[in-house]
């Protein structure tokens, strides 16, 4: 008798847990590939190199929080940086190492995303980017470009964290000195940026999302602190959110090859969070 109710149990149940594994399926068609819609660090920004490339390796680890209304994620993010040909060149490879976070049933539903906060561990996308020194000229600028590539590593799109797909873009990068002392131990800088930002979406009529990148920034240091000041955006064609505008300030201090970074980020257009940050980078 108690196996028969157990089966009779089973029979009714499992209709429902199809139907409403089929409706978690269903609904991911409804979600908005934009960084409106999506998670913190679903849409990586690109980072502006002053126009010159490290000649050191470079390891980070950094743990982040992201704040917005209705949002609050907190993540751990590592990168490595290898030079290249005596720092002609060089490859970064990085991602979100895990990341925790938990939205309000608005948020969720405005989404269209599926629970509130995840009940397994979510993890990042893999991002690499390939940078060449193309000129290096004090009395005009210093010039990289860049490809790069978001793989579709990460995890929990149906709750709007990682978009399950790939994304790209490719930018001009310059950066000039405005101002140095004869040591070079004090300096002002400028730089500009200027690319084209491709991702993959879940719209069978425009698989693809195209946005002009732009950036600008100045810079300043003296002896082993140093500080940041840039916006850095991109505006897609769809109008769907896919405009976002990041104001960053980012202040770092070295002493013998050991950096700490604080970075801190609003969101002007598009992109929703602030966001504040600690890092520690070794060089080598």
């Amino acid at each position: 008798m108690k196996r028969f109710l157990y089966i009779l149990v089973l029979l009714i149940m499992l209709p429902v847990q199809l139907l409403q594994a089929e409706e978690w399926w269903e609904k991911q068609k409804y979600l908005v590939y934009s960084p409106r819609y999506f998670g913190a660090n679903a849409f990586p920004f690109p980072e502006l190199m002053d126009g010159k490339l490290p000649a050191r390796w470079e390891i980070e680890v950094r743990g982040e929080y992201h704040t917005m209304k209705g949002d609050q994620t907190k993540d751990l993010f590592a990168r490595l940086y290898i030079p290249i040909a005596k720092g002609k060149a060089g490859v970064s490879v990085s991602g979100v190492v895990q990341e925790w976070y938990k939205t309000s049933p608005e948020v969720r539903d405005e989404r269209h995303a599926v629970e509130v906060e995840s009940p397994i561990p979510c993890f990042g996308d893999v991002i690499v980017n390939c940078y060449y020194q193309v000129i290096e000229s004090e009395r005009w600028a210093d010039l990289v470009v860049s490809a790069n590539i978001k793989t579709a590593s990460g995890g929990r799109l149906c709750d709007a964290r990682y978009t399950d797909a790939a994304s790209y873009w490719f930018d001009l990068n310059a950066g000039r000195d405005l101002w140095r002392n004869a040591d070079r131990t004090a300096f002002v800088r400028a730089d500009a940026l200027l690319g084209f930002y491709c991702w993959m979406t879940n719209d069978s009529k425009h698989r693809q999302d195209d946005a002009i990148l732009y950036g600008g920034g100045l810079s300043g240091g003296w002896r082993g602190l140093s500080g940041k000041v840039d916006v850095c955006g991109f505006h897609g064609y769809r109008n769907n959110g896919d405009s976002p505008l990041l104001l960053r300030t980012t202040v770092e201090y070295e002493i013998k090859n050991n950096v700490i970074s604080f970075r801190y980020r609003h969101g002007l257009h598009d992109y929703l969070y602030d966001s504040f940050s600690l890092a520690y980078i070794r060089c080598f």
